[in-house]
């Protein structure tokens, strides 16, 4: 009686472990919004690092990229049902510092992906080179311009640190490189088409010889574009993203230039982080994402179109 009742108190846990044995590992990708085409590259790349490593992902963000509320509640949720890692990019660098410091203390690594966060407590950040990418934009800008003119900024919305690092490095440059530019105006779209389109409106009324805009990511782009399109505006625009709107324009010439990052890359690298730090391995505290300028000129190119046209269908089946 005794002998089996030992055997019976073994039993449980030794279940227990061949379950766990033969469960996937689930890791919650979190997005800042879901609705532009960047956040859907970037599902499709987690998607494919999952299919390749044989984890599960979960997928959820809020509907718009300003409703960090809404994330928070969405992070709370994937630590209260015990995920194995939490991959986030975080809407506010202020305000999810303490549902990641959270998740540390729980011993569920974090992966911050997209935009930085004011805590240490990630195992990965995986990003593009936004201050980069920003001084590219102005580099651009100073081209065409040759050297001279008023520009204005289309920005996207405070406490995002991705867009502000793009901002800051599209101003300082300005400021070093090209003297004869002069930055007459900067106004926040919010994350959001409609805002983006009235802002840019504002500002070509206001400024009536304007000779360039910069946008710092879709939503402000595309809202830029609507602006200079019903007005016929020959403003000068170097944009931030794509989306197949802003590639039309592109090689209509509506739009000058875009500044694009990998988002497919950035989700594929992103889950890869998680799993390493599960595997027992140490992902790069940092993992910078080069951005690429596109034109007409070189739109077309096949390493271009692969970056700008991954095969969502292939991942994102349902």
């Amino acid at each position: 009686m005794t002998s089996r009742r030992k055997i019976l108190t073994i039993l449980p846990p030794l279940i227990l472990a061949a379950c766990r044995r033969h469960t996937k590992r689930v890791i919650a990708v979190i997005p800042k919004g879901r609705a532009h085409l960047f956040w859907q590259s970037v599902h499709a790349g987690a998607a494919a690092a999952a299919q390749e490593t044989g984890v599960e992902i979960l997928w959820n963000g809020p509907p718009t990229e300003t409703d960090y509320t809404i994330q928070l509640q969405i992070a709370e949720t994937m630590i209260n049902r015990r995920v194995d890692a939490l991959v986030l990019a975080p809407i506010d660098k202020k305000a999810m510092v303490g549902v990641v410091e959270r998740a540390a203390r729980q011993g569920i690594p974090v992966v911050i992906f997209d935009s930085g966060i004011d805590t240490d407590q990630f195992v990965s950040y995986v990003a593009t080179d936004n201050y980069g990418a920003g001084r590219m934009a102005a580099e651009r800008m100073g081209e065409i311009l040759g050297g001279k003119g008023k520009v204005a900024m289309v920005a996207t919305q405070p406490g995002s640190a991705s867009t502000m690092e793009r901002e800051a490095g599209f101003e300082d440059t300005i400021r070093e490189k090209f003297p004869g530019i002069v930055i007459v105006d900067k106004r926040f779209g919010m994350s959001d088409y409609a805002k983006s389109l009235a802002v840019a409106e504002n500002m070509l009324t206001a400024h009536p010889d304007l000779d360039g805009m910069f946008a710092s990511n879709e939503s402000s782009t595309v809202g830029a574009v609507q602006a200079l399109k019903g007005r016929r505006s020959k403003v000068k625009l170097v944009g931030f993203d794509w989306s197949p709107t802003l590639l039309e324009e592109l090689r209509s010439g509506l739009v000058d230039s875009l500044v694009v990052q990998h988002p497919f890359k950035m989700g594929y690298e992103s889950v890869m982080a998680a799993v390493r730090k599960l595997r027992g391995e140490t992902p790069p505290k940092v993992n910078a994402l080069a951005p690429r300028l596109i034109t007409r000129d070189n739109l077309d190119h096949p390493d271009v179109q692969a970056q700008i046209n991954p095969d969502l269908k292939k991942y994102l089946k349902n």
